[in-house]
């Protein structure tokens, strides 16, 4: 046999010699390490999908958010709007100037409820008789610092008053702060729910 056909031979009889079946039994480092390597992979693959997708959610979060501040109106809208709730306080001051109490009625909610500077829980009955016997007597009210957010169909007002006025025959003028809570009602018309105000104590400097 030449030097050539021997080897073919050695090569043939090796490769029977083989048995693949039993190559799967034998614990192998190479496998091992191949499957613990492989699950990585797709977790590679997997990182730059998550980071867009934090991307996405914070540009969703920097854009929802001042259109859940703001009711997601548009400006223009908004600013309609929000001349219709100074329409509403300019009606209500003058209601309470004049002792109007139809026209406070109309403004006020069913479920209206005030609470005055005293603390004292007034609900819409007890405003409007309070307003029929002159308690209390407002002769002037001037208003400034006027700022409105809307939450929706609801807007919140929160304003200060120079007051001239007395109740029961005690003075009560001076500086407050008060907030109006609007809701809009399916007529669209914005009532009055809530009314809460508080006296302004100016803090003098100790000599």
């Amino acid at each position: 046999m030449s030097g050539g056909g021997f080897y073919r031979k050695l090569t043939r009889d090796s490769r029977k010699s083989i048995d693949p079946r039993g190559m799967a039994r034998i614990p192998s480092d190479t496998m091992m390490n191949a499957a613990t390597i492989t699950p990585r992979k797709p977790l590679d693959r997997r990182v730059p999908r998550a980071l867009a997708l934090l991307t996405v959610l914070g540009a969703v979060c920097l854009f929802c958010c001042p259109a859940f501040l703001y009711g997601g109106m548009p400006r223009d809208q908004k600013h309609e709007k929000r001349q219709e709730i100074y329409k509403s306080e300019e009606a209500w001051r003058s209601a309470l100037l004049k002792s109007n109490v139809a026209a406070m009625d109309s403004l006020l909610a069913d479920d209206y409820m005030a609470i005055t500077p005293n603390g004292i829980l007034l609900s819409k009955e007890q405003t409007l008789a309070n307003l029929r016997i002159g308690a209390p007597r407002i002769t002037a009210i001037q208003t400034t610092d006027r700022k409105v957010r809307f939450y929706g169909k609801t807007a919140l007002l929160t304003c200060r008053a120079e007051v001239s006025g007395s109740n029961a025959g005690e003075d009560i003028s001076g500086s407050y702060r008060y907030t109006h809570v609007y809701v809009q009602d399916a007529r669209g018309q914005w009532k009055i729910v809530s009314f809460e105000a508080s006296r302004i104590h100016e803090h003098r400097e100790p000599r």
